[in-house]
């Protein structure tokens, strides 16, 4: 029987609620679907500092493109609204299903760790929150080597860290953008299709694709049976 992966999670949207703060955007913009753009724009400027050779703090970057989206249509950000808009990213729920599945990857004998591009002390926070922050090994931020991924150094930290090689490792992520890298570093890895995110027909592909995270994990548990 094969070795079993060392399962590695991204935090934000993966396992946790991203669209539980759509109200605050709906207050400050009036428009909730301002959230996706402000997450899209959020992602894309971590990797455009990333690769110009700047690493800023992911919280930092989420502070200033909402000041940017909303300097773009003439509304002015409070400090009030900024912590609204840190305390509801760091209390985000887990999905509904995650808990139960998180539990049964590790019934099935597999390790669990995080990596993401939150700062440590909020995805602890995030997870301390959500109860589910027991269920991980350890949890790595890219802060630890200061690149945002998909960068391949965001990945080889945390190879380096456990000391085991890329093959070992398997990402389950719902962002293309992630397992892109992870894949293209060496990994496996495993998509969520949550609403908004679908698989890419160019690139590096997942090896697993499912609807939700009890779906990746079925066939995560399936594939090692057969």
């Amino acid at each position: 029987m094969p070795a079993l992966p060392l399962i590695v999670f991204d935090v934000n949207e993966t396992l946790l609620d991203l669209e539980t703060m759509e109200p605050t955007f709906q207050r400050i913009f009036g428009d909730k679907s301002a959230m996706r753009l402000w997450f899209a724009n959020f992602i894309m400027y971590s990797a455009a500092l990333t690769v110009a050779g700047c690493y800023v703090p992911f919280t930092d970057i989420g502070a200033a493109v909402m000041k940017m989206l909303a300097d773009t249509r003439g509304i002015g950000i409070s400090e009030a609204d900024r912590r609204e808009l840190a305390e509801k990213f760091s209390t985000m729920p887990p999905h509904p299903e995650v808990p139960a599945a998180l539990r049964k990857l590790k019934t099935a004998g597999l390790r669990l760790f995080t990596l993401t591009d939150n700062l440590l002390e909020v995805q602890t926070r995030q997870l301390t929150q959500g109860g589910i922050v027991d269920l991980f090994e350890r949890r790595f931020s890219a802060d630890g080597v200061k690149h945002h991924k998909p960068s391949r150094e965001a990945y080889a930290y945390v190879e380096r860290e456990l000391g085991a090689r890329p093959s070992e490792f398997c990402l389950i992520a719902c962002h293309t953008w992630d397992t892109l890298g992870a894949v293209a570093a060496g990994w496996e890895a495993a998509l969520i299709k949550r609403p908004g995110n679908d698989v890419l027909g160019v690139g590096p592909q997942p090896q697993i694709v499912g609807r939700d995270l009890n779906d990746v994990a079925d066939q995560l548990i399936a594939r090692r049976k057969r």
